[in-house]
């Protein structure tokens, strides 16, 4: 099982840690290249950004595919039991490793997850202890709520 993602750097790792909420959202590729410019527009004004740690899903659908009830209940797992591998995380969530693995290397390029490395073994963390998704109801996303539920 070949793991693509790049390990965060220490000083990521306490950053995110330090933080306790996870904003998940709906915006349109504009919308986030909006935010995108601001946040370096700040940065180079004073030398900060203050804001959540955001995820955006371009669609309701790629939200919704993404954070699905088994994978919340992973991650709600790894929060809750703190397991020391993959190996342990499957068995927690009583699911394939080659599944587990899987989903949480996908969870670990969102940023949802990071792994410390403890020799062969990698532990999944959840640096957050709440997860808010925002729903914007309009236009610019190209998808509304309302359409999903029709």
């Amino acid at each position: 099982m070949n793991d693509t993602t790049p390990p965060l750097h220490p000083m990521e790792r306490e950053q995110l840690r330090a933080e306790s909420t996870l904003v998940v959202t709906v915006k349109s590729s504009s919308e986030f290249h909006d935010d995108v410019a601001d946040g370096i527009a700040a940065l180079e004004r004073d030398g900060t950004v203050d804001s959540m740690p955001t995820l955006s899903f371009t669609s309701y659908d790629d939200l919704m595919g993404t954070l699905t009830p088994r994978v919340l209940d992973l991650i709600e797992a790894i929060c809750r039991e703190e397991p020391s591998s993959i190996n342990e995380t499957a068995r927690v969530v009583d699911r394939d490793v080659k599944n587990v693995h899987e989903e949480l290397s996908r969870l670990a390029q969102l940023g949802i997850i990071f792994f410390e490395e403890d020799g062969q073994s990698k532990r999944p963390v959840v640096w957050f202890d709440e997860l808010v998704i925002n729903l914007p109801f309009d236009s610019e996303t190209g998808d509304t709520a309302a359409d999903e539920l029709y």
